[in-house]
């Protein structure tokens, strides 16, 4: 079971190498934003698949306080780019 879990994060590690290469030649700013989106769920994932390979259950409050980190900043940068300004 380690080993699968091994594997997956690995896997999952790949996935953020490309999606790193979308974020930086992506042809449209939503591109880029959809990747670094992407990046941000894909460590999360690692996050909590370590948190059960090291049966450290902290890590999952790490992994849901990065999500919302994740998700607040992907919101302020599509409000910022449609009107501007956070207000």
């Amino acid at each position: 079971m380690l080993d699968l879990i091994l594997g997956v994060t690995v896997f999952l590690a790949l996935l953020i190498v490309l999606s790193i290469s979308r974020a930086l030649k992506g042809p449209t700013v939503s591109d880029r934003i959809i990747a670094i989106n992407l990046i941000t769920t894909l460590v999360v994932a690692i996050i909590v698949l370590l948190a059960f390979y090291f049966d450290q259950p902290s890590f999952i409050d790490v992994a849901i306080l990065y999500a919302m980190i994740g998700f607040l900043t992907t919101v302020a940068v599509v409000k910022y780019l449609e009107k501007g300004s956070l207000k």
